[in-house]
């Protein structure tokens, strides 16, 4: 599908959801204190002063804002802190839109599974067989459950540049999804299919063009339709070539070399995610993603069998660290606080956002950091500390 074409269809979507996060209902958006790390009125005042006291103080050198939601059976928190930006200094939009990064995944999944329920799309079938003219025969054993739990082999396209400074440079170049995928098909397998598992993008890149041939409709009209419109998840949309973010949202920094020489933030809030696109170019609200955990989580996005795909882990290694999987089809699993927790998180630069939940859904998070190093090796550590708070240590 050609770049204006796509430009097009994401501008009819943004249409849908213009009005922001205004739109939903006051129960959504529970006011928060400045920069101290507010709370609505907790039915649980355990994590309370956790929660408080993972996010209080911002902005740091770590983190510019968070906003946080808390839910499910064991209690309800929610709570801002930090700035909307660096030059005013006003306190942060506790409804304010932001970049999931690749929390969109976890849509991605959930069409792929709505469409094998509907029997349109056979997850044991092979990519090649929906898409001949793009995967060669090379890669022509990749199934679309491979494609899904990262256990594909494929390795990553060829992106112009390694640092942030780079990428920056490089922020608002256009990048086509068929070529992505014909870039990283013309390298060598990392693995066999199926043998390891390696976290990439460029699977669900497959995933969302294998959605577009078998619907014969955008991947973006096809999660409007089936997840956002269903769920009234008003202040989610996917931007497309649009570089800014639509509507109320809280400006993102990245640590980077200046043109000065020195090192110091830049605002990275206008940067364009069509690298990203079905693994990771969503935008929306903490009250949006909390609406939506709890409708997956309770088998209302993805229904029957098919929802066990999400939380079953492939039984292989990681392919670098040699750890078991840690990727079912969409989710994540980290053991924390003696339990499992299943969810995704997610990174643009500015921006790290999470869903989780136990399986029972009986404690739900979603929270947004606008992180100064949300791509760096290690956790930020706010987001870290909002997860510790929720659910205790690893």
């Amino acid at each position: 599908m050609r770049h204006t074409t796509r430009t097009l269809l994401a501008a009819a979507l943004v249409l849908g959801v213009a009005a922001g996060p205004s739109a939903l209902p006051a129960a959504a958006s529970t006011p928060s204190a400045p920069s101290a790390g507010a709370s609505a009125p907790s039915t649980d005042p355990a994590p309370q002063d956790p929660l408080r006291t993972a996010i209080a103080g911002l902005p740091t050198a770590d983190a510019t804002a968070a906003l946080v939601r808390v839910g499910g059976r064991e209690g309800v928190w929610r709570g801002s802190s930090g700035v909307h930006d660096l030059r005013t200094g006003r306190p942060a939009d506790p409804s304010a839109r932001f970049r999931a990064g690749s929390v969109t995944k976890v849509f991605t999944a959930a069409v792929a599974l709505q469409l094998a329920a509907e029997g349109r799309l056979n997850l044991d079938g092979s990519a090649r067989s929906y898409l001949p003219d793009l995967i060669p025969a090379s890669y022509g054993d990749v199934t679309v459950r491979q494609l899904l739990n990262h256990t594909h082999g494929i390795p990553a396209p060829d992106f112009p540049g390694t640092t942030v400074e780079e990428a920056y440079a490089n922020r608002f170049r256009i990048h086509d999804p068929e070529d992505m995928v014909r870039s990283a098909t013309s390298e060598r397998r990392e693995f066999a299919p199926g043998e390891k598992q390696h976290y990439l993008n460029i699977g669900y890149t497959i995933a969302g063009l294998v959605i577009e041939r078998v619907t014969g409709d955008s991947y973006e009209h096809q999660v409007a339709r089936r997840i956002l419109k269903p769920l009234g998840l008003h202040g989610t949309y996917f931007p497309g070539t649009n570089p800014r973010i639509i509507g109320p949202h809280n400006h993102g920094y990245q640590t980077m070399r200046l043109d000065d020489g020195t090192t110091g933030l830049r605002d990275v809030s206008v940067w364009g995610t069509t690298d990203g696109w079905a693994a990771g170019d969503i935008v929306s609200t903490t009250a949006d993603l909390e609406r939506f955990t709890n409708a997956l989580f309770q088998g209302r996005v993805v229904r029957g069998p098919l929802l066990e795909e999400m939380f079953t882990l492939p039984k292989v290694t990681d392919f670098r660290s040699g750890d078991p999987a840690a990727y079912s089809v969409g989710l994540s699993m980290k053991k924390l606080g003696g339990r499992e927790v299943w969810g995704k998180t997610g990174g643009r630069w500015g921006y790290n956002a999470a869903i989780a939940s136990t399986r029972n859904g009986s404690r739900t998070l979603v929270y947004s950091v606008n992180s100064t190093d949300a791509k760096g090796q290690d956790m930020n550590k706010v987001a870290q500390n909002i997860m510790v708070a929720a659910y205790g240590r690893p």
